[in-house]
């Protein structure tokens, strides 16, 4: 039926259902971001699950088990922040008279610079910090509601997780029976692919902050730099943010160093270290790790990342590579919306669609190298 509606008529029906799909996520965003991400979760833990299946342990056990190695992952983490939390607390008087002094040279730098005097500029910074103890006063309330929807979130995980596994089987038949019989060879397909990539993608994000810890924090306590193992393991999360993360790490490692040292010369290290594990992280690690299952154009990796932000918070921002990735792989195998799978990849045509029709048609095209001049 949907073969024979023209053709304007497919692309707006298209275009609404996309809008209709964002402003359901943006209204139900609580609701359904726990459960996207228990689903990616409950997909990494399948291994483990099937393993303890052919091992007859009881299938209650074998779901919770899983679920105990994240709870217990998770709450190491809780524990290490914490801990060096706990740390820097500690070192609060010194950081104090570091960034005091830090602050004492900007200050005579502007002055030498500009026609603004200590005085002026002690005034600035006195409205700027009033400013923001009236935003920090305002927001205190919305504070608490963060803190509650984050504890819901967490809360939630484990439960959705359990019976998403427990009625995997229900899921996979409710999938099956949306299509003709026909079709369920190419659908089976989808859901085997959605599995590898979607797996891949989260246990390489896993190998990853386990490395990029490991070779940050341990250079950086090699040089002496101090917090070392903090700014390596904030670094190394963050960075499982595309594009973003890794510019929001940089400016935490960069304050980290700041307030821990009265020179400028660590900070410098940071940076350089910082950016040589990235340049092994983007052109070596990861590429051998995850491999290139996610052909994912990086126009639209941005884009996901801060739509994903826009709707859903860091969250959002952390799924949207993974949801982009299922999207493609279902736009791939559906011919009515394989122009949009063609969008979002990076399989360039070898040559201009504008000269060569051939590459205008929903097939398979020769791929142009990304050193080759178009």
């Amino acid at each position: 039926m949907y073969n024979n509606i023209p053709l304007t008529v497919k692309r707006s029906i298209e275009l609404l259902g996309l809008m209709a799909v964002a402003a359901v996520m943006v209204i139900g965003k609580d609701i359904i971001m726990p459960i996207l991400m228990a689903f990616f979760i409950s997909i990494m833990l399948l291994p483990t699950y099937r393993f303890l299946k052919r091992k007859k342990v009881p299938e209650t056990l074998a779901i919770i088990l899983p679920i105990l190695l994240v709870a217990l992952f998770v709450a190491l983490i809780v524990w290490f922040f914490s801990n060096q939390i706990g740390i820097l607390v500690k070192d609060f008087p010194q950081i104090k008279e570091n960034v005091s002094q830090h602050i004492s040279s900007l200050s005579d730098w502007i002055s030498r610079i500009t026609h603004y005097d200590d005085k002026q500029q002690k005034a600035f910074i006195q409205d700027k910090s009033d400013d923001l103890m009236n935003m920090g006063t305002s927001l205190a309330g919305g504070a608490a509601v963060t803190l509650s929807g984050i504890f819901v979130f967490i809360g939630l995980l484990p439960i959705y997780i359990y019976l998403m596994l427990f009625y995997k089987d229900i899921l996979l038949r409710f999938i099956f029976m949306w299509f003709k019989a026909d079709d369920h060879p190419k659908v089976k397909e989808a859901i085997y692919e959605t599995e590898s990539i979607i797996k891949s993608y989260l246990v390489g994000l896993l190998i990853q902050v386990t490395y990029m810890t490991v070779l940050l924090g341990g250079i950086l306590m090699l040089i002496g730099i101090k917090h070392a193992l903090l700014i390596g393991v904030v670094f190394a999360i963050l960075n499982l943010i595309p594009y973003v993360g890794a510019l929001i790490g940089n400016l935490i490692g960069v304050l980290l160093t700041l307030a821990s040292s009265q020179e400028l010369w660590p900070v410098i290290t940071v940076l350089g270290v910082i950016a040589f594990v990235q340049f092994l992280d983007n052109n070596i690690l990861m590429p051998r790790i995850v491999g290139s299952k996610v052909k994912i154009n990086a126009l639209f990796a941005i884009l996901g990342v801060f739509i994903g932000g826009s709707i859903a918070g860091v969250s959002g921002m952390f799924l949207a590579l993974p949801i982009v990735a299922v999207m493609k792989i279902i736009f791939d195998r559906t011919d009515s919306f394989k122009q949009w799978g063609v969008l979002l990849g990076d399989e360039r045509p070898a040559k201009s669609p504008m000269t060569f029709p051939a590459f205008r048609k929903k097939k398979t095209v020769t791929v142009k190298s990304g050193t080759e001049n178009d």
